[in-house]
């Protein structure tokens, strides 16, 4: 009964619509950027090197690594295998589109974040996303209450998709690849998994940031090397992928021809699920970063999609495509491609990357996988909680009470763990499929929400443009824009005013002292 209506609700939400509105979303975010993917690379590199970092928030590298702690995962090792599993290899090349289109997104969306922040009046720190930037968009106007009412509900779906649905796909990542590379029940992984994520979670965001700044980039070069090991070793099998891709991709090969819908379904929703763009997660981590320009960040974001996605989940496709660890089946479960190394009654996920490594280093790839997973999913998880906290912090504003808000935290704390150690003895099909309800609910809202709100980022991405060709550090100021209620940038432009007067009085004095002296 559960199940069924896991199912049904996953294939309401998922349906053609979604998939349509993320492509279509991205294309028209990145025509009006004019395609700033591609233009913007420099920028986007410039600011992960020279970004900035305060008490009160992160640098852009540490806000970076926090989106990439939530966008490399699970998705990028288990979800590469089930979007071929269900989409046959064509699903890849629509991975691929989804990470180009969705890396303008992404700059829209992480720079509202960026743009209508705000500091925490418990901890100090910077706080921002959806929920923030759909109600301060429109404050003070007629249509005010709608929008408040919508971040709301943003928020609440927010807490639950990062709580209770999305938290279970990655600890059961964890479970499924150390029972297969060690024999350790599931029920002492989700335990052990459990005690670490506590001791890092009460510690708060900066704790995350410092983790995870540190954690992933080891991780995910690691991971990457390894695969690119393995695709040297099977190097006359380049063409072969590439055109395997590729044909199934629009439907030249015979065998996959009947699926091209699903490779698109696949592609578009393992994409979204891994990389993030629209689905309003990377606006949270975004909007933690010490930066003196919106648009800074915005950039910085965007470079994280293709990271996750254009790097590490094409790794993990090159990975079993080459080594041909994978099968295909179609939508009522016939088995369309079912000669590779792994026999088809096995689940796909990462059981299908550890069967591919050890073709070609015998037991090597059982332990490499699961260590890799340990990683991947244990930092997504950690901004996951984060996300959650930032969405409970904004519906707590309304609570008076400090300590009241500390025992709401402390709840939040209490039920991620719970769900960890639910979804690490959960089957595998089970978990996706919340999963993919946590992840689409958000997406439609906050891409409906951005396509509304998009002005303020465009106008940003302009003001930054042209700073930056007369030759001066972008600094931002929201007034001349026309870009009313962000509050904390209005108050960092007259602080900056301030500053500048009182050192040019104080130069004008020791001027003047030292004319009297002469």
């Amino acid at each position: 009964m559960f199940t069924d209506l896991v199912d049904s609700a996953n294939n309401l939400i998922w349906s053609l619509p979604l998939v349509v509105l993320c492509l279509l979303a991205g294309l028209y975010f990145s025509l009006r950027t004019m395609f700033l993917q591609v233009r913007g690379t420099p920028d986007m590199l410039e600011q992960l090197r020279k970004g900035e970092a305060s008490p009160d928030g992160t640098s852009s590298l540490q806000s970076l690594m926090m989106s990439l702690a939530g966008r490399v995962g699970m998705g990028n090792i288990g979800g590469v295998a089930t979007a071929i599993a269900l989409g046959g290899p064509g699903a890849v090349f629509w991975m691929w589109v989804m990470a180009f289109l969705g890396a303008a997104t992404s700059f829209v969306e992480c720079t509202l974040g960026q743009i209508y922040k705000e500091k925490d009046k418990d901890t100090g720190e910077y706080r921002g996303g959806p929920a923030y930037y759909i109600e301060k968009a429109y404050k003070g106007t007629a249509v005010a209450g709608a929008f408040k009412v919508y971040a709301i509900v943003f928020a609440i779906v927010t807490v639950f998709a990062m709580c209770f649905f999305l938290p279970g796909v990655q600890a059961n990542g964890i479970a499924a690849s150390v029972e297969n590379a060690w024999s350790i029940a599931p029920w002492i992984t989700g335990l052990v998994t459990l005690a670490v994520l506590a001791v890092i979670v009460i510690g708060g965001v900066k704790r995350i940031a410092n983790f995870a700044v540190v954690v992933v980039p080891v991780m995910a070069i690691v991971y990457i090397l390894a695969v690119a090991v393995v695709f040297l070793m099977n190097f006359e099998q380049i063409p072969h992928v590439f055109g395997l891709i590729f044909s199934s991709a629009f439907g030249i090969n015979p065998i996959f021809g009947a699926i091209v819908g699903k490779a698109i379904e696949m592609g578009v929703k393992r994409g979204l699920y891994s990389n993030e763009a629209g689905q309003g997660t990377g606006p949270h981590a975004a909007a933690a970063a010490e930066v003196s320009h919106p648009a800074k960040q915005g950039y910085a974001q965007s470079f994280a999609v293709y990271v996750d996605t254009l790097f590490v989940c094409t790794a993990t496709a090159f990975l079993l495509l080459s080594t041909n660890a994978f099968h295909v089946t179609s939508p009522d479960g016939e088995v369309l491609y079912g000669d590779g190394i792994v026999a088809t009654d096995v689940e796909p996920g990462p059981i299908f990357s550890q069967t591919a490594f050890d073709s070609v280093v015998p037991h090597f790839g059982p332990t490499f996988v699961a260590l890799a997973l340990i990683f991947f999913c244990f930092t997504t998880i950690l901004a996951y909680y984060y996300m959650a906290e930032v969405n409970l912090a904004y519906l707590m504003r309304w609570v008076p009470n400090r300590a009241v808000r500390r025992v709401l935290i402390t709840c939040l704390q209490v039920l991620i763990l719970i769900s960890v150690l639910v979804g690490a003895t959960s089957t595998g099909g089970a978990a996706w499929a919340l999963g993919d309800i946590g992840v689409g609910s958000m997406a439609w809202l906050n891409i409906v929400a951005i396509l509304i709100l998009q002005g303020p980022a465009l106008k940003a991405l302009k003001d930054y443009h042209e700073q930056k060709r007369r030759g001066i550090d972008p600094q931002f100021d929201p007034r001349p824009l026309g870009i009313i209620n962000a509050d904390f940038w209005e108050a960092r432009a007259d602080g900056r005013a301030r500053s500048g007067a009182d050192s040019a009085a104080n130069d004008a004095g020791t001027t003047g002292t030292g004319s009297h002296r002469r």
